[in-house]
């Protein structure tokens, strides 16, 4: 298989993410799935991969891929880790449905040189849209519960997040808004009109030194 033919294979906010990862980092991806972004790693950045996942079945799919998997949740198992045992940790589409988000934050950074996190935009104009003409919490592809059975406990705009770095005390070093499907492999980055245009952002970002 190429590399092509597997980036094609992976989706477009992974791919976006893994190519912010450099050569030969030490990676920690917290909620791995079913562990696609952390083969592409392996495979084509030659990174050293952990991966932690709560669900069992997708821990146990995983492993049988050869990757290196715990199973457990995230949220205690990030406290075993001695200080920076990573050069980066990757926190996908998980913070919404985080309870603590700056403690859990603070534990990554800990543990981690650089912490990439990525979430839906719930500014997105369609979600705006939706509740003004309809007056309901809005359900898209992006946020496809409604709001009585969602594991989201927030939303987040990109906006709000900037202001959650600034105030919790971390450096923003790259910024990205994209739009794209949530299965899908093809999207775009947003350069203007982010707040209102993308369906996702994602931040590289660290604790000033």
């Amino acid at each position: 298989m190429t590399n092509e033919e597997f980036t094609d294979k992976i989706r477009f906010d992974l791919r976006t993410i893994a190519e912010k990862i450099p050569e030969g980092s030490s990676v920690l991806d917290l909620g791995c799935g079913d562990g696609d972004l952390l083969a592409w790693l392996c495979e084509h950045r030659g990174v050293r991969g952990t991966g932690i996942e709560m669900s069992k079945k997708k821990a146990a799919h995983c492993i049988s891929r050869g990757l290196s998997v715990l199973q457990g949740d995230l949220n205690n198992e990030v406290n075993d880790y001695p200080d920076n045992s990573f050069d980066y940790v990757i926190l996908s589409q998980t913070l919404q449905q985080v309870y603590e988000p700056a403690q859990l934050l603070h534990s990554l950074s800990r543990i981690g040189r650089r912490v990439v996190v990525s979430f839906p935009n719930f500014s997105h104009y369609g979600n705006r849209l939706h509740l003004l003409l309809k007056g309901e919490a809005p359900v898209s592809e992006e946020l496809p519960y409604h709001w009585y059975d969602t594991p989201n406990i927030r939303v987040i705009t990109i906006p709000d997040f900037r202001r959650f770095a600034r105030d919790v005390g971390y450096n923003i070093v790259e910024e990205i808004s994209i739009k794209t499907d949530p299965a899908a492999t093809c999207g775009k980055v947003i350069h203007w009109l982010k707040t209102l245009r993308a369906t996702y952002g994602i931040y590289v970002i660290e604790k000033p030194a």
